[in-house]
């Protein structure tokens, strides 16, 4: 450490007994303290500012391993006096605060399998994450959902551990992207006490987000205020439902770590954050009606079920004249209803340009809001969600210049291109090197990467995006790939092509073709691709060459189990 010299006079040479003993100021014993030692830099004997202690004039210094050295400390009048030889007490065993809600802060190491959507008769290989999540009440700990999607093997441990304890998932939400945990390991209970769940905050209230994010091993602590409060595209479950807008960094690692009012109670689960260049520190937490939701509809029905949807598309009614057509007086708001889903319950009642007035008695307005708080409107799509699978709502509409009222039963969503498939294998079906399986939203992001709503073929894309299932079996059968054989010359480029029809007959779902085709007797195998493609093949030769085919490709099945039963 190098010797810094202060202007104005020199100062006077100490004396033998100065220099013999070391004097410290009442500033720099609190300096000491709060200072590690491993840190703190011992004083230079021959600096002429560490010998003895004048009046009016202290150095803030630092100091050597309190094992190894005596105080002195300063009196009123500035005469130095002898303290009892006393090690100093390290800064983390004397003032360390302790916070039960960070101690029930868990970090959890999952091991992942995903499946293999090119290859669908294997997975791929096994990786390593680590998220965060909280021990809350009845012995169940909280997470994110893609945290522990496609698991292997998931162990938490605890805040100051060295145990990591397997842990059991209960259940896993895809939609709110929650799963609950449990660790049968009762000393892993010992000790903590559960998170308690505050009420959901107003704007500019502050909130500390907790967990372990990357960049250590140690907790991590980052404080911010809520932003905004509104629905939510959620990323990892291709849904729409309340959410935190928050200012707090939420990184990669962070997931599942709760975020926390200033009383220390839970306000929501971090998630996700948006990553833009024009963007800064815009992370997005999932707020308690949402949490409390999945742990009721669990508890309710002992696994999760989901969250229902009203069925409909719908259009905003905020043009006059659009209005007046309807036959709405100026007191009627509502909005339009374009399409409904026809697999969904209400589809038997409601009707195209029926206008929806309210759901459960509140009136929805033209923009298709209702009030939430003081001074808020929000989505009527968040009453929906309020409701659990099953549930009834009053559903009020204007059909014909009159008004109806409709009591709905609601259940979740049919989707033709489902977003997750639950942690099930992908189904699949091969002959004669034709490998057909079923479209879903990971088998497009396997395909085409992060960017598949750009990438991926338009026609699949626009059966994702504005096509609706038919039938609560429907799927969208695709020629995923064709491995090359002298039986298959000429439609080797054939790649994620669309299945119309087989020998004549509409192709409704997976097992659907493979029955017809398993089942054929006639002299050719005829498929109807899309745009206007089709692919011939001679019925003995086709399920002749195929056994020869998975025996080079060491494939043990031509189709997957689910499609055997």
């Amino acid at each position: 450490m190098g010797k810094t010299r202060k202007r104005g006079r020199k100062p006077k040479p100490a004396t033998e007994e100065e220099t013999a003993s070391q004097n410290y100021s009442t500033a720099s014993i609190k300096d000491a303290v709060s200072l590690p030692a491993t840190t703190a830099e011992a004083v230079e004997p021959n600096d002429p500012d560490s010998q003895g202690c004048r009046r009016g004039r202290s150095k803030k210094i630092k100091v050597a391993s309190p094992e190894r050295r005596s105080s002195r400390l300063a009196d009123s009048n500035g005469d130095c006096a002898t303290a009892a030889e006393t090690p100093l007490i390290p800064k983390w065993e004397g003032t360390v605060k302790v916070v039960p809600s960070m101690d029930a802060v868990v970090k959890v190491f999952c091991v992942h399998t995903e499946p293999n959507f090119s290859l669908p008769w294997q997975r791929k290989r096994q990786y390593s994450s680590s998220s965060s999540g909280f021990i809350v009440g009845g012995r169940r700990v909280l997470t994110n959902a893609h945290s522990v999607e496609h698991h292997t093997q998931v162990k938490l441990k605890k805040r100051g551990s060295d145990t990591k304890y397997l842990a059991t998932v209960l259940a896993i939400g895809t939609e709110c992207d929650i799963a609950m945990l449990t660790v049968s390991d009762d000393e892993f209970w010992e000790g903590v006490s559960p998170v308690e769940f505050g009420d959901m905050p107003a704007l500019q209230d502050a909130v500390t987000v907790v967990g372990y994010p990357i960049g250590g091993d140690t907790i991590s602590v980052t404080s911010g205020v809520v932003s905004r409060m509104e629905i939510l595209s959620y990323v990892h479950g291709s849904t729409e439902l309340l959410g935190l807008q928050i200012d707090a960094a939420i990184n990669s690692g962070n997931s599942g770590g709760p975020a926390l009012n200033d009383k220390g109670k839970c306000v929501g689960i971090a998630f996700q954050s948006l990553k833009h260049e024009d963007v800064e520190n815009i992370g997005y937490v999932i707020p308690t009606p949402v949490i409390e939701h999945f742990i009721q509809d669990y508890e309710k029905n002992g696994a999760y079920t989901g969250f229902p949807i009203l069925g409909v598309e719908w259009q905003k009614m905020e043009n006059p004249d659009l209005r007046m057509s309807m036959g709405m007086g100026p007191n009627k708001k509502g909005v339009r209803i374009r399409r409904i889903e026809p697999t969904a319950p209400e589809s038997h009642v409601l009707k195209p340009s029926d206008i929806i007035l309210s759901f459960d008695g509140v009136n929805i307005a033209n923009d298709g809001t209702v009030p939430f708080r003081h001074g808020e409107r929000i989505g009527f799509s968040y009453l929906v969600s309020q409701k659990y699978t099953g549930d009834r709502a009053q559903v009020k509409v204007l059909r014909n210049s009159q008004i109806l009222e409709f009591n709905i039963k609601l259940s979740t969503h049919k989707r033709l291109v489902p977003a997750h498939i639950k942690g099930r294998p992908p189904s699949y079906y091969i002959i004669a090197g034709f490998v057909f399986t079923a479209v879903s939203v990971p088998y497009l992001r396997s395909e085409y990467g992060k960017d598949y709503e750009f990438d991926a073929p338009v026609k699949l894309l626009e059966k994702h995006l504005h096509s609706m299932a038919q039938s609560v079996d429907e799927q969208l059968v695709v020629v995923s790939q064709v491995l090359v054989s002298d039986i298959n010359i000429g439609y080797e480029e054939i790649v994620n092509t669309q299945v119309l029809a087989f020998n004549g007959k509409p192709v409704k779902n997976l097992k659907n073709l493979a029955t017809m085709v398993e089942s054929c007797d006639g002299e050719y195998l005829k498929f109807d691709l899309e745009y206007q493609q089709i692919v011939v093949l001679k019925t003995s030769t086709a399920k002749a060459a195929t056994l020869d085919i998975l025996t080079t490709h060491c494939i043990p099945s031509a189709m997957s189990e689910d499609l055997k039963t």
